[in-house]
């Protein structure tokens, strides 16, 4: 039987009074929040997941995972790339010989490389990806890395990190990987000048879009990381401030302020409120007015707000329940409730990290519970009890709690569709409003019952 689940309550939280009306908050608000931590069963993807959107990013780097042949469907299969198009991953299969002690699995890594790199002499960055089968034969993929990158500098860099479900989950691969990166950034020299680096992957589209924005803001020296080739990381050092694209880089953002670097804290760029505080808060720090960027911005709130009300319907005063999977959990709670007035039941996160998603936390009603890791079967029967209009779950839960009669949103498609800024914030309200939409079709089209007059 498992043990109670342990409540604990967070610290008081205090933010300053925003004019703009997209703040409603008090300077004398305060915010309190009891947060339910669940040790127990999980239902989510590894770290290896990652890889599928880091390998589109970054455009000269190859993912070798270190792992069995689990490990290669998954990959496979969530990238929809087959393995005869040569995409920049693969798998290293460790079998039984290897599990057994029988070969040298070093040798055989280092004979895998050889051959990779020969056949693909575009790769500049490779990325030994460590699994659960390399954890549990405690194969040292850091100190293969460092071997391998002695042999192949300069014309090749290995790096390793773990996207082992032992070890991580779903988006805390990138975290891993990004990590795994900044050590590799040149120090800057400590000129006057400061410099923004926005961190976290982002689809080129919206890395785009960002770059005008910043630019009319007013903020000229910034650059992306990861960036989209190895050979143009960005410096960092103490004339460095960084802001976080994605919740879930943590260790990332540790290893950044170790370079010296200073995080922004903001909001996410989830839906209008979540940009609009994400740029406003890169801007004061470089001295920009509230004002300069109201005025700059306002088209584009303007076009946000027309695009995300079209979901208004279908989501007003509709209650969602969140199981935890990506971290993005809490942001994404934020925008529906004050964005598209849906009612929170309960929040599930994998982890939180309470530093990074303060401003978050702050927009989350008092009566929602907000959860921290999982035991998934207390979650089911907490889920089904509240009966909620919407569910966000992980695939594996999706299929039994849809014939179950409840409706829900697949939340791996919430980290694979582009969703940050203003001009996607009408798709990412579409992302939730679609399930409600099949539904609403599919109860039109059953069979009314007629009635013939007989009476029971």
């Amino acid at each position: 039987m498992n043990t109670p689940a342990d409540l604990i309550v967070e610290k008081e939280i205090k933010f300053d009074h925003k004019k703009n009306n997209l703040n409603s908050t008090s300077e004398n608000n305060s915010y309190k929040q009891e947060i339910l931590k669940e040790k127990g069963q999980r239902e989510v993807f590894c770290g290896l997941t990652g890889i599928v959107w880091l390998h589109r990013k970054i455009q000269d780097a190859f993912f070798l995972v270190v792992g069995s042949r689990t490990c290669a469907h998954l990959i496979q299969s969530a990238a929809g790339v087959m393995i005869f198009a040569e995409p920049r991953f693969a798998t290293a299969i460790i079998d039984e010989k290897d599990l057994a002690g029988l070969a040298d699995a070093n040798e055989e890594l280092d004979r895998v490389v050889s051959q990779l790199l020969s056949r693909r002499p575009d790769i500049k960055l490779l990325f030994l990806v460590g699994s659960c089968p390399s954890e549990v034969i405690k194969l040292d993929l850091s100190n293969a890395a460092e071997r391998l990158s002695k042999n192949y500098l300069p014309n090749v860099k290995v790096l390793n990190y773990s996207g082992s479900g032992i070890e991580t989950t779903f988006t805390q691969g990138e975290d891993a990987c990004l990590k795994s990166m900044v050590p590799e950034m040149q120090q800057s020299k400590g000129s006057k000048e400061k410099k923004l680096l926005i961190v976290g992957t982002l689809a080129d589209i919206i890395e785009d879009q960002f770059s005008r924005l910043f630019k009319k803001i007013g903020i000229e020296n910034f650059d992306f990381f990861p960036p989209r080739n190895s050979t143009d990381l960005p410096e960092v050092g103490k004339d460095s401030v960084f802001l976080l694209a994605q919740p879930f880089l943590a260790e990332t953002a540790t290893e950044l302020e170790k370079s010296g670097a200073k995080h922004i804290p903001a909001m996410f760029p989830f839906g209008v409120q979540g940009s609009y505080e994400w740029f406003l808060s890169a801007a004061k720090e470089f001295g920009v007015s509230e004002e300069k960027v109201t005025t700059v911005l306002n088209p584009y709130i303007s076009r946000a707000k027309h695009a995300v009300s079209k979901s208004l319907g279908l989501l007003e005063g509709k209650s969602v329940f969140f199981f935890p999977d990506s971290q993005l959990e809490v942001p994404l709670a934020r925008f529906l409730h004050h964005e598209l007035k849906m009612n929170l039941l309960e929040v599930g996160t994998p982890y939180l990290n309470k530093k990074l998603v303060a401003k978050e936390l702050f927009k989350i009603p008092n009566e929602t519970q907000i959860s921290e890791g999982q035991d998934v079967e207390r979650q089911l029967d907490r889920c089904i009890n509240k009966n909620p209009d919407l569910i966000v779950c992980g695939l594996g839960l999706a299929n039994p709690l849809e014939a179950q009669g409840f409706t829900t949103k697949w939340s791996i498609e919430l980290v694979f569709s582009p969703i940050h800024g203003f001009d996607q914030a009408g798709d990412l309200a579409e992302l939730f409003s679609r399930p409600m939409y099949r539904r609403k079709k599919i109860a039109a089209l059953k069979p009314k019952k007629e009635n013939f007059g007989v009476t029971q």
